[in-house]
């Protein structure tokens, strides 16, 4: 980046109070632009994906897709120079400085946001973007085991967004480039893969059982005999899954911890 240039900031929050919040300080600081703001995750994937930035403000507990998920989806080589945005606890926040990734702990006030800009600009003037993709994707490693796991997930309907509680989802289901959903009689359909929204899930609670079916154990009724050595998952509704041979280990090791 060029040293005359003013930085170019893209803002990612799922709160708007925080995204205007955050404009606010931009525009108070000198050679500084916000170039844009996205409301989520997936938001900001696909600008990422088209644009371009010199450091990006990413919130990094948002439903859905995660700040995390967003550096997964767009690639630590794509990424601009990134500043967390993160209520993470003191034990994760120091993670982020043993790292050299910097961050903003809310709530945060003008002069922290000033500081964090000012060495995000030093180190794109001094440091080779390959040293700054190195630090990133050693960071987020270390930080995988800080995530906080969601309680709920953000869907999508014609007009509005609903907020469905993890817990209450009984198996998720993939359909093509979506993940459904099924929640008592309801089915929601979430643009995400399963294997995406395995990760986010606690294995204690939720388990693959074939390729194309995640079930929440404290929903399973009873287990059936299948073919073999095969099974049948039934579920408090009734719905009747298949457990493929190749993920039955998983779901054996899950129920052994039940057994008296």
């Amino acid at each position: 980046m060029p040293t005359n240039s003013p930085l170019r900031v893209l803002v990612v929050d799922d709160e708007s109070l925080a995204r205007r919040r955050l404009r606010r300080l931009l525009s108070a600081e000198p050679d500084v632009v916000c170039v844009g703001e996205c409301a989520h995750g997936q938001a900001a994937v696909e600008w990422l994906l088209q644009h371009d930035a010199d450091v990006v403000l990413l919130d990094v507990q948002m439903p859905e897709v995660s700040g995390f998920d967003v550096i997964d989806m767009v690639g630590v080589k794509r990424m601009p120079l990134v500043i967390f945005v993160t209520a993470f606890d003191r034990y994760a926040v120091h993670a982020f400085g043993v790292h050299a990734v910097d961050y903003l702990l809310k709530p945060f006030d003008r002069t922290r946001l000033a500081q964090a800009l000012e060495r995000a600009r030093l180190r794109l003037a001094r440091e080779p973007h390959d040293a700054i993709v190195a630090q990133l994707g050693t960071a987020v490693r270390a930080l995988a085991a800080h995530r906080v796991r969601p309680d709920r997930v953000l869907v999508r309907r014609t007009g509005a967004m609903d907020f469905v509680k993890i817990a209450d989802i009984e198996w998720i289901e993939a359909q093509g480039n979506y993940a459904a959903l099924h929640v008592g009689s309801q089915t929601h359909l979430v643009r995400e893969t399963l294997s995406r929204l395995e990760d986010r899930l606690d294995p204690d609670q939720f388990v693959r059982i074939r390729r194309t079916a995640i079930v929440n154990v404290d929903r399973i009724a009873k287990l059936d005999p299948w073919e073999k050595d095969e099974h049948v998952v039934v579920m408090t509704s009734g719905v009747r899954i298949t457990v493929s041979r190749g993920f039955s280990d998983r779901l054996e090791r899950l129920l052994a911890t039940w057994r008296l």
